[in-house]
Formats: structure tokens, sequence, C-alpha cells
């Protein structure tokens, strides 16, 4: 854990063996459930002209974070634009008339939320079923979860999230809703999850992909050792502990609690003072030759050899 040495043990007659050697650490250690997400918005708003016609003014930028109630754009409808073309050919007094008998269409936000789409502009000819405007009232973050996986994931939970374009920023959210239905990807059934960042940063965009671990279970100061020191037998966990002297190592039975793909938990049975040693299978030690030399000493040739 706080660092790993190589020692050898065996004495006269006996193999030389390299072990690894571990020190237990308190540390964290925690469930995840990971998977991929998209950003999208809880809400998606389309706002439609009531009428046909035309655009006056647009009074809002995309991106731009907006309050119910307020105007977002001008809309004259087809007979106005209609009478405003015909009366400019007539003069300004004519054309200020008109304008006054006949008032645009405003178009007023329903909800606080942000612009996310804005694709059109004045003068722009419109119809009822175009959007002229797209609104969401916040950015949320929908991640796809197996169905395996989905049994441990619960409404509240905490969550960590990066964007793909961006992975130096994280983000923590909260589990806000899962669905019920589940649709099928690749032969697989997956579950929608919605998950509601704590902050959103400005990077944040629709349709941006994201990586996120949804923390299942976590405990704090705990004894830890790496999977690998931490070997099983009957169902029985046990480690491998160096003695007082450099050639002592003993068997002792330990206690084991969470998991994760690196460490686990040592519930009972060592302590951080204690030293865990496993078998190093990367370190072998050369053999002898038959004759009993030494492999790294240069040999001779045989002497009847070099005759003739």
């Amino acid at each position: 854990m706080a660092g790993i040495f190589l020692f050898r043990i065996g004495g006269k007659g006996k193999s030389a063996v390299t072990f690894r050697e571990f020190h237990p650490e308190i540390g964290t250690i925690r469930s995840l459930v990971s998977t991929t997400a998209t950003i999208k918005p809880q809400n998606r708003l389309q706002i439609k002209s009531p009428v046909g016609g035309r655009i006056d003014e647009i009074l809002v930028r995309e991106g731009e974070l907006v309050t119910k109630g307020q105007v977002l754009a001008l809309i004259s409808s087809t007979e106005r634009a209609a009478l405003l073309d015909a009366a400019t050919q007539k003069g300004k007094s004519e054309t200020d008339y008109w304008k006054k008998v006949y008032n645009q269409t405003v178009l007023i936000s329903p909800i606080n939320g942000q612009v996310i789409v804005s694709s059109l502009n004045p003068g722009q000819t419109i119809t009822t079923s175009d959007d002229v405007l797209v609104l969401s009232d916040r950015l949320i973050v929908k991640a796809d979860v197996d169905e395996t996986d989905i049994g441990n994931v619960k409404i509240g939970q905490k969550a960590e999230i990066s964007l793909d374009a961006y992975p130096e920023i994280k983000v923590t959210g909260v589990v806000d809703h899962i669905y019920y239905e589940s649709k099928l990807v690749n032969n697989v059934n997956i579950y929608q999850v919605d998950l509601v960042p704590s902050s959103v940063p400005d990077v944040f965009r629709s349709g941006m992909s994201a990586n996120v671990n949804v923390i299942i279970n976590e405990k704090q100061n705990v004894l830890l050792l790496p999977i690998s020191a931490v070997k099983g037998r009957n169902g029985s966990s046990f480690v491998s502990v160096r003695g007082g002297s450099p050639d002592s190592v003993r068997k002792v039975a330990v206690q084991t609690g969470m998991k994760d793909e690196r460490n686990v938990e040592i519930v009972q049975g060592l302590s951080t003072s204690d030293v865990v040693v496993v078998k190093d299978s990367t370190f072998v030690m050369p053999k002898r030759n038959s004759n009993g030399s030494n492999p790294f000493v240069p040999q001779r040739g045989n002497p009847q050899q070099r005759k003739g």
C-alpha cells in the first residue's frame, strides 16, 4: 500500500523466494456503478407562435437565462405584416397608424429557464408549427444503466459526473429519477436514470457525452489492503504476515468487508503496524547449472571441445 519492497527468504539448503511487501493503510473504499450518459434538458419546451406571420424581433440570445413572464420575441401576423408592407408605400404616418391599430403578437416565457435553441432571425416567415425558440428549465444527466446494475441504484444516491469533452471538470450529482420502462440496446435491457448535477458549469451543452459513477456504498477511515494480498480457502480469508526475523512468515486469518477494483476492507485480523507479504511470481531466481556453478559467471569452454 504505502510502499512495495522486495526481500528474499531462504537459508542454507533452501530455495530463495522473492516476496512483495504491503503495509495496510487507513483510507476510503467505495462501491460504484459506472456507466455512460448524455447531457439533456429535463424539460425541453418548444416556443411556437400562435399565429403564422413574420418575426419582427428576437429579444433573447441562445444560452441566455430567462424568467417566467419575460418577453422573448415579437411577431407580426400575416395580415399585420401585409398591412405594414402596404403602408410603407404611403409614408411614415400611415405606417405608424397601422402599428398602433394592429398590435404585434408577443411570445412570453412560461418558465424560468435557459434558451438552448435560437436559430431564426428577424424578417423570417414562420408558421404555427415552427419553433421560434427552445427553452430548458435545467440541464440534467441522463445515464444508461444495465439491468444487472439497476437494482443497486436508488433515489438520492450521490454520483460523480465528468464530460468527455472536458474530462478535467468533475461535477457531483444526485440520482433524481429511475425510469420504469427499459429500452433494448445491443440486445441488453437498459434503464435510464436521471441525475441532477449540484452545479451546471458554463461548458455544459445539451447532447454532450458524459461518464457517471454512482456511489452505491462508501466507507471512510477503514483498513485497506490490495486484493492480491488476501487469499481465500474453504470460505475463509487469510494473509501472510512477516514475523520478527527476515525469513519468518506466518498465516493470519482476517475478516474482510467491502471490495472495489483494487482494494479490500480488512474488518478484523490486522493493524497498520503489520507487514503483509505476497510471493512475487514476476521474479524467478536463476537455477544453478548441473555442475553447481553460478549461471551469472562466464564459463570456460570444454578443453576437449577446443582440440582438433
